[in-house]
């Protein structure tokens, strides 16, 4: 029954992330324009000065780039896990969209999902731009389909890479959720996710230790 009940369970995720891969890539945050300077004295300012201010200004407009994936994006989306889903009876399966690569695998018997997005941030981005996006929205559209979730606790490394956990609850059974997000180049975000039921902790740490072993768990 657990695996019958797992099934429909896996169509609703698949459901809820495939709203979050459609998401236009306008919606994605870009970066932020540099505050303007505030001016110490009421003088106009001189040829050179102003020169110097267009120069700056040009300067700090990020350069864009295209947010459809290519090849190279598709292909460190699917190699990011290495051979980690190669073994028991998970199944693939991949999207490509505009400004993301989204990778799903499922195995039922673990009654257990995995999801990653190699998300393209077209002007780049900062760590504001990521508090933005990973927050109350995004969550609501990732676990639109379950009866219940909870944040549990949230934490960051020095390298910007960042663990968010969830409980989470559909058809009367309940999971444990982690996210993760890393860095990835000054335009590419990775996010990865994995749920597995709360009766198997020993294995749902297994797995995140093979990818992430320095941030298994928040403190």
């Amino acid at each position: 029954m657990r695996k019958i009940t797992f099934a429909l369970v896996i169509l609703l995720l698949l459901s809820g992330c495939g709203s979050a891969s459609n998401t236009p890539t306008p919606d994605l945050p870009t970066l932020l324009p540099p505050s303007p300077s505030v001016a110490t004295a009421i003088v106009l300012p001189t040829v050179e000065a102003q020169f110097t201010e267009e120069a700056q200004s040009v300067e700090a407009t990020p350069v864009c780039i295209d947010s459809n994936p290519v090849q190279a994006d598709i292909d460190r989306a699917l190699e990011f896990t290495g051979n980690l889903f190669d073994r028991m009876d998970w199944q693939r399966s991949y999207t490509v969209a505009d400004g993301r690569v989204s990778v799903t695998w499922f195995s039922d018997s673990l009654a257990a999902v995995a999801f990653l997005e190699a998300l393209i941030f077209p002007c780049g981005y900062e760590d504001l731009d990521l508090d933005l996006y990973f927050s109350v929205d995004n969550w609501s559209v990732v676990f639109g389909n379950y009866e219940s979730y909870q944040m549990t606790n949230e934490c960051r490394m020095d390298n910007g890479m960042r663990l968010y956990q969830f409980k989470t609850q559909e058809q009367g059974y309940e999971y444990d959720v982690r996210y993760w997000t890393l860095n990835d180049t000054d335009t590419r975000v990775l996010a990865m996710m994995m749920v597995f039921p709360v009766e198997s902790p020993a294995v749902a740490e297994e797995y995140a230790y093979s990818l992430f072993p320095q941030l298994i768990n928040c403190p």
